[in-house]
């Protein structure tokens, strides 16, 4: 029998991280819209938006509307796009399917995934699953000598939301799964709200405003301070950062203003104040603009509080950071910090990240696709056409599967493979009481 191509997309609300088993497994990272320019007046689909000229005043349609696929008009027009000759060069039908679906996804739009997957593209096979449940199969815990984890917490901070993910043994604890409603976008909305009010009018400069965001924010582990420095002295501190906005018209792109550069008179500055430190702020405090949650450190104590005691502090012992918004510069050491305050003082505490924490599902989605047990959780089209979505109740794990839950919740000590059996366990490896990896 031939050998099918594996396809592997991590579908993000924001980005689509893509690519295909093989040779060539170098990732595609495309926006997962479509975006009408204002300057040149032309549409883009999905991996076109690079040929855009003009990036001003962008008008996007998402596929995802607060962290669900609701548009499939607008999905498979970036699908079609994804698979065509000009990006991934995809056969569908000669090929089998691994793609990543939201936490908490909703039954109808499962099954949509599914008519899609099987019946309009016609993949010969395909595994649907969460971007948590392929971090085991990656190396964001590796370390020399060590095993994956049996017990796992994964801190997810994407575009819509962040959630935090305990597994034990690749499966993904329901019940403990805990979701903040602050992502990328909301940081990326309330940047754009404060720097209009403030200074430039930039409420329709969604795509400039992100790029200001991911280049001049970051997470204050002094946030008194910090503030007391850009109040005691206004835009002459350590702080204060200038950003040139773009200008089109000669084709220059937005970028932080290096020093000893001299303005020209048609250069637009935008001051970066406080605002670097108080947007990021709000994964950690969201309730500074009204939402009625604790921060992340709290959201993963309340999780691993609902794990089973006697594997807790395992959980503590192994947290995985992934998603866009953990690389704000000073995030793992914040993080870190207020972990410490809110654990037992008899656990130790690990934060693993790795070096591209956007694209670490989608490497880990490949390993899983070269891993031997994988074709036992693909799906195929043939079990597909004679069950219907039925049969891919059965294979794939979901949040509403009341057996499984129940079954989670039972897990205990003895149930899971002790560590020690095999190889030292990491306490016994470090000096440290806490201490936070890097993957190389």
């Amino acid at each position: 029998m031939e050998t099918l191509t594996t396809v592997v997309l991590d579908n993000g609300g924001s980005t689509i991280k893509a690519g295909v088993v093989g040779n060539d497994e170098t990732v595609r990272i495309i926006p997962n819209a479509v975006v009408r320019s204002k300057g040149d007046k032309t549409t883009y689909i999905g991996h076109e938006i690079a040929r855009c000229s003009d990036f001003s005043s962008l008008h996007y349609r998402l596929p995802f509307e607060k962290g669900y696929l609701v548009d499939w008009d607008t999905q498979k027009a970036v699908w079609d796009g994804l698979f065509s000759t000009e990006a991934l060069s995809v056969n569908a039908p000669e090929s089998s399917l691994i793609i990543t679906e939201p936490y908490f996804n909703l039954p109808n739009i499962r099954d949509v995934y599914d008519q899609f997957v099987f019946e309009e593209y016609e993949f010969q096979s395909y595994y649907r699953c969460t971007p948590a449940a392929m971090i085991p199969y990656g190396a964001i815990f590796a370390a020399e000598g060590l095993n994956t984890p049996e017990c796992a917490l994964i801190v997810d901070s994407g575009f819509s939301f962040t959630h935090v993910v305990p597994l034990i043994n690749h499966q993904i604890q329901w019940y403990a799964v805990k979701r903040m409603d602050v992502g990328g976008k909301l940081l990326t909305n309330q940047l754009k709200e404060v720097v209009s009010y403030r200074q430039w009018n930039m409420m329709d400069e969604t795509y400039i405003m992100n790029h200001v965001k991911e280049a001049c924010c970051y997470v204050s582990t002094q946030f008194i301070a910090d503030l007391e420095t850009c109040r005691s002295s206004p835009k002459k501190n350590s702080i204060v950062m200038e950003y040139l906005l773009p200008n089109f018209a000669i084709n220059r792109g937005g970028e932080i203003r290096r020093p000893g550069y001299e303005l020209s008179p048609t250069d637009q500055v935008l001051l970066m104040e406080n605002e670097r430190f108080t947007i990021p702020e709000l994964l950690f405090r969201p309730d500074d603009i009204g939402l009625g949650q604790t921060g992340l450190p709290g959201t993963i104590a309340a999780s691993i509080a609902l794990l089973p005691e006697d594997l807790q502090g395992m959980f503590w012992a192994n947290i995985g950071i992934i998603g866009g918004n953990t690389k704000f510069s000073g995030f793992h050491e914040r993080l870190m910090t207020e972990l410490r305050s809110l654990a037992p003082v008899d656990f130790e505490i690990n934060i693993f990240k790795s070096d591209d924490p956007v694209t670490e599902s989608y490497r880990s989605a490949l390993a899983f696709a070269k891993h031997p047990n994988c074709p036992s959780h693909l799906l195929t089209r043939a079990e597909y056409l004679e069950h219907g979505s039925s049969a891919v109740r059965r294979k794939f794990d979901h949040w509403d599967n009341g057996k499984l839950v129940e079954k989670n919740k039972s897990v205990r000590q003895e149930d899971v493979e002790p560590r020690l059996a095999k190889k030292p366990s990491r306490a016994r490896l470090r000096s440290g009481a806490s201490s936070t990896f890097r993957r190389r």
